[in-house]
């Protein structure tokens, strides 16, 4: 097989077949060998109801995985940066280029957006060989680029490197550092943030290195808090777990944080968390959020869920929240979370906790579906020995 690729063809339905091997049609064209893919949410969802708001068919099947690294293959005739070989992380979607929001930097809004495997016409990287443009391509090696340096937090931007398999985690924490820029993070702030996969993980790392000054990590499951103490760092920052008591409504959740907030940080002129990011679309984690920030907080929405939920505009309007949307990410996000991770300021090896070979892609969809561990990633197509 030249190409073998996972296509889904409906819900449940995952079959492996051979594609055309991609072409270089464009000087800036860069062909990339998967290496690994990794398995989010949206990936499960598609696995199980076969979308989101378009849905894959027996006539429009797509390749799945959005999640990626690779070495390069082959380069356009124009490529300068990168070389058959270099280990890069994948950048899996771009704009038109032309559009005013591509123009302005906000090019994850652009109307034109060719993301893998969504919209249902971009196929995705569970394939052997996968094409982007070649400034979608990120090298996991090196030190930062001079023309990036001035967009980065203090200390960020080091000369490390990353393996194949942590590269693939560089997407969602794009994510989170797209949230926490949205939200405006700064030095000093308390934050909360609702939920501990691996976005809301994230999030909360990445507001640590933006200077708050204390972070509580809420979820249902003590096995997630746990590992959310172990990443963030308890030495690093003041940082606490919490798990909503199911029996009370949001009102009562969030006064009981704003509660203990106030017991542990005594010196604040205002009850209540200055920055409240939600990782989890639960519509009792989206109320208890904005119940939870002071007056004149911010809030942000990272996590997609119920796209019909109740939403306290009252207090919003009464408390004058600021409400962010959270949509990917924009100019300056991944290049950044790559120099995170690179500089070891955020560490995201312990994330991965199961390796499955490419065939059994639908073991990895399943164990992400039950919410065991952290990250799967899914190796690709094997090497010729």
């Amino acid at each position: 097989m030249q190409n073998p690729s996972c296509l889904l063809y409906g819900p449940g339905d995952a079959r492996f077949e051979d594609r055309p091997m991609p072409t270089i049609d464009n000087p800036f064209d860069v062909i990339i060998r998967i290496e690994y893919v990794g398995v989010c949410g949206s990936d499960v969802h598609f696995w199980i109801h076969g979308g989101v708001k378009n849905h894959v068919s027996e006539t429009n099947p797509i390749v799945m995985g959005h999640e990626a690294s690779g070495t390069v293959y082959a380069i356009g005739p124009s490529v300068k940066r990168l070389q058959p070989g270099d280990a890069v992380a994948i950048e899996p979607g771009f704009g038109c280029r032309i559009c005013s929001k591509c123009k302005s930097g906000k090019y994850n809004l652009c109307p034109q957006m060719k993301f893998a495997a969504n919209p249902l016409d971009t196929h995705g990287a569970l394939s052997k060989f996968f094409k982007v443009p070649a400034d979608c391509c990120y090298k996991i090696s090196g030190s930062v680029d001079s023309e990036f340096a001035s967009e980065f937090p203090p200390g960020i931007g080091g000369s490390g490197g990353i393996g194949l398999d942590e590269a693939v985690l560089i997407e969602p924490m794009a994510v989170a550092v797209h949230s926490v820029r949205q939200v405006g993070v700064k030095p000093g702030d308390r934050v909360i943030v609702f939920g501990a996969g691996t976005v809301g993980l994230l999030c909360a790392a990445v507001a640590r290195e933006f200077g708050a000054n204390l972070i509580v990590s809420v979820d249902m499951s003590d096995e997630k808090l746990e590992f959310a103490k172990k990443l963030v760092g308890e030495d690093r920052v003041r940082f606490r777990t919490a798990i909503p008591a199911p029996q009370l409504n949001a009102e009562e959740n969030a006064s009981g944080f704003r509660n203990w907030l106030t017991c542990v940080d005594p010196d604040a002129d205002l009850p209540g968390f200055d920055v409240a990011i939600e990782a989890t679309g639960a519509e009792p984690c989206i109320q208890t959020a904005i119940h939870s920030l002071k007056v004149g907080g911010s809030f942000v929405q990272t996590g997609l869920g119920n796209r019909n939920v109740n939403f306290p505009i009252s207090t919003v309007s009464e408390n004058e929240i600021t409400i962010k949307g959270c949509y990917r990410y924009g100019a300056g996000d991944f290049q950044m979370a790559l120099e995170l991770a690179k500089s070891r300021k955020i560490e995201l090896k312990p994330l991965i906790t199961k390796v499955v070979p490419f065939e059994n892609v639908v073991e990895a969809w399943e164990t992400t579906k039950r919410g065991e561990g952290i990250k799967t990633l899914i190796r690709g197509v094997e090497r010729a020995v």
